[in-house]
Protein backbone atom coordinates (compact mmCIF):
# COMPACT_ATOMS: atom_id res chain seq x y z
CA UNK A 1 0.00 0.00 0.00
CA UNK A 2 1.37 3.33 -1.15
CA UNK A 3 1.55 6.33 1.79
CA UNK A 4 -1.42 8.34 0.13
CA UNK A 5 -3.36 4.79 0.46
CA UNK A 6 -2.32 4.16 3.99
CA UNK A 7 -2.75 8.12 5.31
CA UNK A 8 -6.66 7.26 3.04
CA UNK A 9 -7.37 4.56 4.44
CA UNK A 10 -6.26 6.49 8.72
CA UNK A 11 -8.44 9.18 7.81
CA UNK A 12 -11.43 7.08 6.64
CA UNK A 13 -11.40 4.98 9.89
CA UNK A 14 -14.17 6.06 11.63
CA UNK A 15 -16.48 6.88 8.43
CA UNK A 16 -19.33 4.35 7.94
CA UNK A 17 -20.82 4.01 3.89
CA UNK A 18 -23.98 5.03 3.02
CA UNK A 19 -26.79 2.32 2.77
CA UNK A 20 -27.11 0.52 -0.79
CA UNK A 21 -30.84 0.87 -0.28
CA UNK A 22 -32.45 4.25 -1.62
CA UNK A 23 -36.18 5.06 -1.35
CA UNK A 24 -38.62 6.84 -3.09
CA UNK A 25 -40.71 9.60 -1.82
CA UNK A 26 -43.52 10.53 -3.54
CA UNK A 27 -44.98 14.04 -2.73
CA UNK A 28 -49.04 14.59 -2.73
CA UNK A 29 -50.25 17.63 -4.98
CA UNK A 30 -51.80 20.10 -3.44
CA UNK A 31 -55.34 21.02 -4.41
CA UNK A 32 -56.28 24.48 -5.40
CA UNK A 33 -57.90 25.37 -1.94
CA UNK A 34 -54.78 23.98 -0.27
CA UNK A 35 -52.10 26.02 -2.37
CA UNK A 36 -54.82 28.62 -1.69
CA UNK A 37 -54.27 28.86 1.63
CA UNK A 38 -50.41 28.27 2.06
CA UNK A 39 -50.18 31.60 -0.23
CA UNK A 40 -52.29 32.76 2.46
CA UNK A 41 -50.04 31.91 5.15
CA UNK A 42 -47.39 32.89 3.18
CA UNK A 43 -48.62 36.18 3.00
CA UNK A 44 -49.20 36.70 6.57
CA UNK A 45 -45.60 35.36 7.45
CA UNK A 46 -44.77 38.41 5.66
CA UNK A 47 -44.85 41.53 7.09
CA UNK A 48 -46.87 43.98 5.76
CA UNK A 49 -44.88 48.05 6.30
CA UNK A 50 -47.36 49.92 4.86
CA UNK A 51 -48.33 52.17 7.53
CA UNK A 52 -51.83 53.68 8.47
CA UNK A 53 -50.66 56.21 11.37
CA UNK A 54 -50.02 59.83 10.15
CA UNK A 55 -51.29 61.07 6.68
CA UNK A 56 -50.18 63.83 4.63
CA UNK A 57 -53.18 64.56 2.01
CA UNK A 58 -52.62 65.08 -1.06
CA UNK A 59 -54.75 68.03 -3.20
CA UNK A 60 -56.83 67.01 -5.65
CA UNK A 61 -54.92 70.01 -7.85
CA UNK A 62 -51.28 68.42 -7.17
CA UNK A 63 -50.85 65.38 -9.39
CA UNK A 64 -49.12 62.37 -7.88
CA UNK A 65 -45.53 61.97 -8.90
CA UNK A 66 -42.42 60.32 -7.62
CA UNK A 67 -38.76 59.11 -8.08
CA UNK A 68 -36.13 57.63 -6.67
CA UNK A 69 -33.29 60.12 -6.04
CA UNK A 70 -31.16 57.76 -8.72
CA UNK A 71 -33.82 57.48 -11.09
CA UNK A 72 -33.48 59.69 -14.28
CA UNK A 73 -36.17 62.10 -15.04
CA UNK A 74 -36.64 60.71 -18.71
CA UNK A 75 -38.04 57.50 -16.67
CA UNK A 76 -40.92 59.41 -14.92
CA UNK A 77 -41.15 61.21 -18.24
CA UNK A 78 -41.48 58.29 -20.34
CA UNK A 79 -43.62 56.78 -17.48
CA UNK A 80 -46.18 60.23 -17.71
CA UNK A 81 -46.53 59.66 -21.58
CA UNK A 82 -47.69 55.91 -21.06
CA UNK A 83 -44.45 54.71 -22.84
CA UNK A 84 -44.18 51.63 -20.31
CA UNK A 85 -47.62 49.78 -20.67
CA UNK A 86 -48.73 48.55 -17.11
CA UNK A 87 -48.23 44.72 -17.43
CA UNK A 88 -51.09 44.24 -14.37
CA UNK A 89 -53.48 47.12 -12.59
CA UNK A 90 -54.90 47.07 -9.36
CA UNK A 91 -58.51 48.05 -8.65
CA UNK A 92 -59.12 50.03 -4.91
CA UNK A 93 -62.12 51.84 -5.85
CA UNK A 94 -64.47 51.67 -2.97
CA UNK A 95 -62.40 49.49 -0.91
CA UNK A 96 -61.48 50.12 2.86
CA UNK A 97 -58.20 51.86 3.85
CA UNK A 98 -57.30 48.77 5.57
CA UNK A 99 -58.14 46.86 2.64
CA UNK A 100 -56.59 49.19 0.66
CA UNK A 101 -53.09 48.42 2.62
CA UNK A 102 -53.28 45.01 2.29
CA UNK A 103 -54.32 44.47 -1.17
CA UNK A 104 -52.06 46.78 -2.73
CA UNK A 105 -48.45 44.72 -0.42
CA UNK A 106 -49.74 41.42 -1.94
CA UNK A 107 -50.46 43.02 -5.63
CA UNK A 108 -46.61 44.32 -4.82
CA UNK A 109 -45.44 40.82 -3.95
CA UNK A 110 -47.10 39.31 -6.95
CA UNK A 111 -45.83 42.19 -9.33
CA UNK A 112 -42.05 41.05 -7.70
CA UNK A 113 -42.65 37.11 -8.01
CA UNK A 114 -43.71 37.90 -11.48
CA UNK A 115 -41.63 40.30 -12.42
CA UNK A 116 -43.78 43.17 -13.34
CA UNK A 117 -41.74 46.03 -13.45
CA UNK A 118 -45.34 48.36 -14.71
CA UNK A 119 -47.74 48.44 -13.07
CA UNK A 120 -51.28 50.50 -12.98
CA UNK A 121 -53.27 51.33 -10.00
CA UNK A 122 -56.80 52.78 -9.83
CA UNK A 123 -57.40 54.60 -6.53
CA UNK A 124 -60.02 56.78 -7.85
CA UNK A 125 -59.80 60.50 -7.26
CA UNK A 126 -63.38 62.07 -4.94
CA UNK A 127 -64.77 65.74 -5.26
CA UNK A 128 -62.78 67.34 -2.91
CA UNK A 129 -59.69 66.90 -0.73
CA UNK A 130 -61.25 64.89 2.49
CA UNK A 131 -63.28 62.18 -0.02
CA UNK A 132 -62.49 58.53 0.88
CA UNK A 133 -60.77 58.62 -2.70
CA UNK A 134 -58.40 61.41 -2.25
CA UNK A 135 -57.36 59.34 1.06
CA UNK A 136 -56.93 56.04 -0.48
CA UNK A 137 -54.79 58.60 -3.33
CA UNK A 138 -53.05 60.10 -0.40
CA UNK A 139 -52.10 57.02 0.76
CA UNK A 140 -51.53 55.04 -1.93
CA UNK A 141 -48.31 57.94 -3.15
CA UNK A 142 -47.18 57.31 0.54
CA UNK A 143 -47.26 53.59 0.46
CA UNK A 144 -45.72 53.39 -2.92
CA UNK A 145 -42.68 55.45 -1.61
CA UNK A 146 -42.51 53.05 1.70
CA UNK A 147 -41.71 50.14 -0.62
CA UNK A 148 -38.12 50.26 -1.80
CA UNK A 149 -38.13 48.36 -5.20
CA UNK A 150 -40.25 51.34 -6.27
CA UNK A 151 -38.29 53.56 -8.16
CA UNK A 152 -40.97 55.90 -10.23
CA UNK A 153 -45.29 56.91 -10.31
CA UNK A 154 -47.26 59.55 -11.47
CA UNK A 155 -50.34 60.42 -12.75
CA UNK A 156 -52.10 58.12 -15.41
CA UNK A 157 -53.34 59.13 -18.64
CA UNK A 158 -56.75 59.88 -19.25
CA UNK A 159 -57.64 56.00 -21.11
CA UNK A 160 -56.20 54.44 -18.01
CA UNK A 161 -57.66 56.45 -14.89
CA UNK A 162 -56.05 59.57 -15.42
CA UNK A 163 -55.83 61.39 -11.64
CA UNK A 164 -57.53 58.60 -10.46
CA UNK A 165 -55.14 56.37 -11.24
CA UNK A 166 -51.64 56.22 -10.93
CA UNK A 167 -48.62 53.99 -12.98
CA UNK A 168 -45.83 52.71 -11.31
CA UNK A 169 -42.68 51.13 -12.24
CA UNK A 170 -40.34 48.87 -9.81
CA UNK A 171 -37.16 48.03 -10.32
CA UNK A 172 -34.92 45.47 -11.79
CA UNK A 173 -35.35 42.25 -10.81
CA UNK A 174 -31.57 40.67 -9.91
CA UNK A 175 -32.64 37.56 -12.12
CA UNK A 176 -33.89 40.39 -14.71
CA UNK A 177 -30.52 42.25 -14.44
CA UNK A 178 -28.51 39.00 -15.53
CA UNK A 179 -30.41 38.32 -18.67
CA UNK A 180 -30.36 41.93 -19.59
CA UNK A 181 -26.60 41.71 -19.32
CA UNK A 182 -26.18 38.52 -20.86
CA UNK A 183 -28.66 39.78 -23.59
CA UNK A 184 -26.29 42.99 -24.21
CA UNK A 185 -23.07 40.74 -23.69
CA UNK A 186 -23.65 38.45 -26.47
CA UNK A 187 -24.26 41.73 -28.91
CA UNK A 188 -21.41 43.40 -28.07
CA UNK A 189 -18.83 40.39 -29.03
Amino acid sequence: MSDEEDLFSQEMAGVTPLSEKRSVVYLKSSTPAERRAEEEARLKALDNPLTQGFLEIVALDEPLAYKDPGVQQGVLDKLRKGKYPPQASLNLIRKPVAECRKLLFEFYLNAQENQWRTLLIVHGRGRDDNSHANIVRSYVAKWLQQLDEVQAYCEALQQDGGAGACYVVLKKSAQAKQQNWERHAKHSR
